[in-house]
């Protein structure tokens, strides 16, 4: 499916702080590995999970979100309310501009993001790091068929076709999220936390 991305490249002033997007496919584990950081780590001051403004219904499961209309996301990106938005999969997401303001302080920003959406993030954040979570194949099948949206053998082909990396000159660091989640959490928060290193 394809997609589209625009972003907002006011206040593009030096920075000290580290944005951190966090991309995979579907089924990776991308919000349960957030989530983990963010119970291990959320009480720094200096680390901040954005909190992402979605045309999606807030009780259609998922990561925890601002739900909105698309009226009303189109209006805010009018506004310049959004330091990165993008389109997928017939909905709207986006990286409240205010995420800035804490850049700005050194402090680091975790985003839930898109691959094909990277290059904006990479122009509205000039120090950018990327976590690519990835699991195997039959792992990522188990995940998606146990929403009931698909078939098994409908995911399966569908894997076949698609690819878990990421393309461009990025500063990315893969996970493994196939196994134990306290594994990858830990390595999750192992990687935020030389990133804090680097804002000291």
């Amino acid at each position: 499916m394809s997609e589209s991305h625009s972003f907002n490249s006011s206040s593009l002033s030096q920075r000290q702080g580290v944005m951190v997007v966090v991309v995979g496919p579907s089924g990776a584990g991308k919000d349960t590995l957030m989530e983990f950081a963010a119970a291990r780590l959320g009480q720094q001051h200096n680390i901040h999970f954005a909190r992402r403004v979605i045309t999606r219904n807030r009780d259609a499961g998922g990561e925890d979100h601002d739900a909105v209309t698309q009226e009303e996301f189109h209006r805010r990106h009018e506004q310049g309310d959004f330091s990165v938005s993008w389109q997928a999969h017939g909905l709207s997401y986006g990286i409240p501009a205010s995420v800035q303001d804490r850049l700005k302080l050194g402090d680091i920003v975790i985003a839930n993001g898109s691959r094909s959406a990277l290059a904006h993030f990479r122009s509205a954040f000039p120090v950018l790091k990327v976590i690519n979570v990835i699991a195997t194949p039959d792992v990522l099948a188990a995940r998606l068929e146990s929403r009931g949206r698909e078939s098994r053998d409908d995911i399966l082909r569908r894997l076949q076709r698609s690819s878990l990396d990421v393309c461009g000159d990025f500063d990315v660091t893969t996970i493994d999220n196939s196994g134990e989640l306290a594994v990858a959490g830990a390595a999750f928060a192992k990687l935020l936390e030389k990133q804090l290193g680097r804002c000291l």
